[in-house]
């Protein structure tokens, strides 16, 4: 393979959210141009007038910045293969059409889609395939001025020969098709708009793309794709059809197993580089087992033997572990950056952070650090520190609070806190000493009482972490808060 000629490209339709079976198409097309040095193209699919909206499409385009996939050549970016949006392709269609047409590999059809339905449901209930008949192929010019007088618009059908088809994947190995049973298929509309089968196709030759990475759904469209690059002549591309992602029941992925669209995965605060991370998980794995990865460890490691054949099953837990990791790979400054907008949303902080402000808000998100799966687990753990008082509403935690010995130990460590100058982790350390002598508990009797009433939780960062960084005045609030 001659690296510098690999041309990739991601091709989604604008028709809604981009979701993470389509970013993860993208993630491994742009893994392989940029394994080998090649072009990664975006390509807005947008044939579909209806469906298709600018809203979509600069969602897509925004998600897949936010995710650091960047695209060599794009409807944004130009390039010599341009434009980069198939409603604006109409012309370089309309070439390849009369080619097709010169060549005698299409002809004009004038069934009605009613008339169509009722043929595939009387081929369906004698068990035949429900295929295009053919019978407008050989059409006299007679019947064609008939039609025409009916004001009736053709689509265009392509001439299927019946030849079986091999399809050659690097992942499935040979794949054969018998196209006698998929009829002659639609490449222009009676709008004169080009199918998806013909336009991809014209788009795949005028781009030079030179490997096809897609999805399994796809596999069935291919025999028709090579039949249509056989009539134009052009070279055919190197193709990896993936396995979907399913969910954990092995049903197709949907928002019921968890998965949402990228857009949501950045609003509840997960990172690019670990939603990126997790995807490469989904259907391929390193040669040496590997799981956590930046960036450029994800691009040297890639290779397209390591894609699974089988289908990739979606696993929250683990998406969630992984994020945690990239969490705790992130520099407390940065990390306190990132968190500032989910603080100012839960109204945690408002207005305007002074330098010494911020440096204490970079201690406090390092405290808790450990505890985050995304950026908005900040919220949640930053209240400790943030909110002047901590509510307890955990039915199991108040029975803890409940306890005989917890009001003798309240009343111990407000009396020793008291006494003591400065809160920090030695003097910290000598308090609690000194109250489990005098209350008699220790451990889990003497830590999960207190906890609770520090920071309103069982869960949560190290005491030892929070309780400098809170100071003895709010403590001393927080233990005086408790009515014992």
């Amino acid at each position: 393979m001659n690296s510098e000629n690999v041309r990739v490209r991601f091709a989604p339709s604008p028709t809604g959210y981009l979701h993470i079976g389509n970013a993860r198409t993208a993630l491994f097309n742009w893994l392989f141009a940029r394994k080998h040095k090649g072009t990664f193209i975006l390509r807005i699919e947008d044939t579909d007038v209806e469906r298709s909206s600018e809203k979509y499409m600069q969602s897509m385009i925004d998600d897949l910045n936010w995710l650091g996939l960047d695209w060599d050549e794009g409807p944004d970016k130009g390039g010599e293969y341009g434009p980069y949006r198939q409603s604006l392709r109409s012309a370089i269609y309309a070439e390849y059409f009369e080619k097709l047409k010169k060549g005698k590999h299409v002809y004009p059809c004038y069934c009605s889609q009613d008339e169509l339905e009722k043929r595939r449901c009387v081929a369906i209930e004698k068990g035949e395939p429900p295929r295009y008949d053919n019978r407008c192929r050989d059409l006299t010019e007679d019947a064609i001025k008939k039609f025409q007088n009916e004001g009736r618009m053709p689509t265009w059908r392509f001439k299927v020969s019946g030849e079986k088809v091999v399809v050659s994947d690097l992942l499935r190995g040979d794949v054969t098709f018998d196209t006698s049973l998929m009829g002659d298929f639609i490449i222009l509309k009676q709008d004169g708009n080009p199918t998806f089968n013909f336009a991809v196709c014209v788009d795949d030759v005028c781009m030079r793309i030179t490997h096809i990475i897609r999805g399994e759904d796809h596999l069935s469209n291919t025999p028709r794709h090579i039949l249509l690059w056989k009539a134009l002549g052009a070279k055919i591309p190197v193709f990896v059809h993936c396995p979907l992602i399913m969910g954990p029941d092995g049903e197709r992925l949907s928002k019921r197993h968890g998965a949402v669209s990228v857009t949501e995965y950045n609003r509840l605060g997960y990172l690019p580089e670990g939603l990126l991370n997790y995807l490469a998980l989904l259907g391929w794995s390193s040669d040496n087992a590997k799981e956590l990865f930046n960036m450029e460890e994800l691009i040297e490691a890639f290779n397209l033997e390591g894609l699974s054949k089988s289908a990739a099953l979606f696993n929250k837990e683990k998406l969630d572990w992984v994020n945690s990791y990239h969490i705790r790979s992130i520099d407390s400054v940065k990390l306190t950056e990132m968190c500032i907008p989910f603080l100012k949303k839960a109204k945690l902080i408002k207005g305007s952070i002074s330098e010494r402000k911020f440096s204490l808000l970079c201690k406090m998100i390092s405290a808790v650090k450990g505890n985050l799966v995304t950026l908005a687990d900040s919220a949640e753990y930053m209240k400790i520190f943030l909110r002047e008082t901590v509510e307890i509403t955990n039915p199991d935690e108040k029975k803890i609070l409940e306890a005989e010995h917890v009001g003798k130990l309240v009343e111990t460590l407000e009396k020793l806190l008291s006494e003591t100058k400065e809160i920090t982790l030695e003097s910290m350390k000598q308090v609690f000493s000194d109250a489990q002598k005098i209350v008699g508990v220790k451990g889990k009797d003497f830590y999960m009482p207190l906890r609770i009433i520090i920071t309103g939780s069982t869960k949560g960062p190290e005491l030892a972490d929070v309780l400098p960084l809170l100071g003895k005045e709010a403590i001393l609030k927080r233990l005086l808060s408790i009515d014992h």
